[in-house]
């Protein structure tokens, strides 16, 4: 029974480590990324330093750079969480190797003493002589007999005990020397958030004492994407009409190009909401929906129908699903803008320097669409995402 509740037990441990290693992996892997954006970020921040004089989209990036910064915290603090409590385990483990290997040294060392009290062989046959029955003298002969191979088997099971508790004793210290190090970077990441939490203050401050400046700056934003708004939205008004009505007409060469709305191909793309490849690797340093300015908190900002990126320059950018191009425009502030059509759904990709694409291609997922432009010393780019004439929440359909 004690047999099989040791084996119990080294299961349980075997899966709790296995659990924990596969977690630690993942937590390893989530901040490599986290690590990568905030690399990004700096990289941002030192350029806009040199070429652009806008104080809010600097502090724009140094609040990414500091969520970034307080979930890569979050993952150390974790991973620390996880490491203590494999040390637990461990230590729950090593004391009992200790405790088996105490046990078995114990009764070892009555093994010897007794061979060592028996150590002449006239002694061993006076024992056996000396019996009052044939079967006492077998006994006793059994006895010594066997005493040597347990001294033996006693033996071989302290020298794999001592092994095992070797092993371990390394494991423990692995497992202190990896927690200290976590420990080390959760120390040097809070000092880092901190610095940049003051580079974040000193920008308030500076934009709370420009205000005039920088409310021109932010009217001319908010009617860029205003604009935009309208114009995309009229874009995608007019294609959904023309779906609707399910007229065709003669194009060049007297092929018919059809409008109507391909519903296979919406049915493709609506099965993929959550699964849908990003079109850019970067950043998100403005999400979907209404928010208030980051500093005149008075001050309500336009609807923002996609996210905003801050990717690495002249980023390639990429179709997040087969469609077809409806529409390229050139709008202030987004620079090149081409409409995608994918049956009743729409993607945009706007802030585009070049256009690798037509109106009317047929394009598949990962074909590249264009490259970001830089605009105002800045590398953004936007994407929206459209079902009719609803935006929808992008970060809800690509890939988390």
């Amino acid at each position: 029974m004690r047999k099989f509740l040791l084996i119990g037990l080294l299961i349980l441990c075997a899966v709790s480590a296995g659990a924990q290693s596969s977690s630690v992996k993942r937590l390893e892997s989530q901040r490599a990324q986290l690590e990568k954006d905030i690399e990004l970020l700096n990289r941002k921040l030192s350029q806009n330093s040199k070429s652009s004089s806008e104080a809010l989209s600097s502090l724009t990036l140094v609040r990414r750079k500091i969520s970034a910064r307080e979930q890569l915290i979050a993952s150390y603090d974790q991973t620390l969480n996880l490491l203590n409590d494999s040390l637990r385990i461990c230590q729950r483990e090593l004391n009992r190797v200790q405790a088996r290997r105490d046990t078995l040294a114990y009764y070892y060392s009555r093994l010897v003493k007794g061979a060592y009290k028996n150590r002449d062989s006239r002694l061993w046959y006076m024992y056996v002589l000396s019996s009052n029955s044939v079967g006492q003298a077998f006994n006793r002969f059994g006895y010594l007999r066997n005493l040597s191979s347990q001294m033996s088997q006693q033996a071989l099971k302290l020298k794999e005990a001592e092994a095992e508790l070797q092993v371990q004793k390394t494991r423990l210290n692995k497992l202190k020397a990896e927690a200290e190090k976590v420990r080390k970077k959760v120390v040097d990441e809070r000092t880092q958030l901190r610095s940049e939490e003051g580079d974040a203050s000193k920008m308030v401050d500076k934009l709370k004492k420009d205000r005039k400046t920088y409310e021109k700056q932010l009217k001319e934003k908010n009617r860029q994407k205003q604009e935009l708004n309208r114009k995309i939205a009229d874009m995608i008004r007019q294609q959904t009409k023309k779906q609707s009505s399910g007229g065709g007409k003669k194009g060049a060469g007297s092929k018919t190009t059809s409008t109507t709305v391909d519903t296979k191909l919406s049915n493709e793309f609506a099965a993929n909401r959550g699964k849908l490849p990003w079109p850019v690797e970067g950043t998100i340093v403005e999400r979907f929906g209404k928010h208030n300015h980051p500093v005149y908190q008075n001050v309500q900002l336009p609807q923002n129908n996609g996210v905003t990126l801050v990717v690495r320059r002249g980023a390639p950018v990429k179709a997040v699903f087969n469609g077809t191009v409806s529409q390229i425009v050139v709008l202030p502030g987004y620079n090149q803008c081409v409409l995608v059509n994918h049956g009743e759904y729409f993607t945009l990709y706007s802030k585009l320097k070049s256009v690798s694409v037509k109106a009317g291609q047929k394009i598949t997922t990962g074909q590249e669409v264009g490259t970001v432009d830089t605009i105002g010393g800045e590398d953004l780019f936007h994407f929206e995402l459209w079902k009719g004439s609803d935006p929808q929440n992008p970060e809800n359909w690509l890939k988390r």
